[in-house]
């Protein structure tokens, strides 16, 4: 297998590592905007953003991007101490795959494991009504996988052939009209951001933390872009311990996520580890 573990100060443009999200198209994506009936759209609830567009623009257009890759200065790839194992799960949409993995979300609720999930505008467009049912469950945490699925780059990079978003103000705009979207299902802004592929540079990382949200990456990729067959997301998703945070993915419902899941929960549940939201 490839090896699981990031370079932790890439500056190109591939990498070893099966893509932690599994693939976007350059296509625009339409966002629900969903009131209480699912008809109307409902009044944005979130706090306007530290920054505007045009001053994201001007404040970060000329910067000049220094780090490329998963693990950017701010991004956040593990758990402060005591607070046990993320388990975070990214639902891509678009040609990617639009699909829900019932099963996965099943075990979860058996368990009583919290998770965070982070949804692309794409998935949602395709999966109303299962996102408002997520949204309301207090098991899970609704974060913000973008509008495109694009990395966050500030200057074109490309991660996995996917290209990047080109400049500061495209951040803005991969970033955004998903974190209005989920406002508006879930009562107040998402606090967590993941990029389309999870790669993004430290120009990135800081427009978004001027947006106030955070970047989030990941510790150990439990399913390679939900690639894995169940044996392998078992034994990888089983080597997690407290301060983890593991990536899988909710948007393959043929793949071995929920089986290999469900094995390595049991595991680490045996062995009295626990789980938590991102803090």
């Amino acid at each position: 297998m490839p090896s699981l573990q990031p370079d932790q100060k890439q500056k190109a443009t591939s990498s070893d590592l099966p893509a932690p999200d599994d693939g976007a198209g350059n296509l625009s994506s339409t966002v629900l905007h969903s009131g209480p009936d699912g008809d109307e759209p409902a009044p944005n609830p979130s706090a306007a953003p530290v920054l505007s567009r045009a001053e994201v623009v001007d404040t970060y257009g000329k910067h000049q991007a220094r780090y490329w890759g998963l693990e950017a200065p701010g991004v956040l790839t593990r758990m402060p101490p005591g607070q046990g194992i993320a388990l975070t799960l990214d639902f891509c949409g678009g040609p990617g795959g639009s699909g829900c993995d019932q099963a996965l979300l099943d075990t979860l609720r058996q368990r009583h494991i919290p998770a965070t999930l982070f949804l692309n505008s794409r998935w949602i467009a395709a999966n109303p009504a299962t996102t408002r049912q997520l949204a309301a469950d207090p098991l899970f945490e609704i974060a913000n996988h973008g509008t495109s699925h694009k990395p966050l780059s500030t200057n074109g990079n490309t991660a996995y052939g996917i290209p990047g978003t080109r400049n500061a103000g495209e951040v803005y705009d991969e970033v955004m009209p998903n974190d209005e979207a989920l406002a508006n299902i879930t009562g107040k802004r998402p606090k967590y951001f993941r990029p389309g592929t999870a790669y993004l540079d430290d120009v990135a990382t800081d427009i978004l933390g001027a947006l106030g949200v955070k970047p989030v990456g990941f510790s150990i990729n439990g399913d390679g872009g939900a690639t894995f067959p169940a044996a392998v997301v078992a034994r990888e998703v089983g080597r997690a311990r407290a301060g983890d945070v593991v990536i899988c993915h909710g948007n393959h419902p043929n793949g071995g996520t929920a089986e290999g899941v469900k094995q390595a929960l049991d595991k680490l549940l045996s062995a009295g580890m626990s789980f938590a939201h991102l803090p």
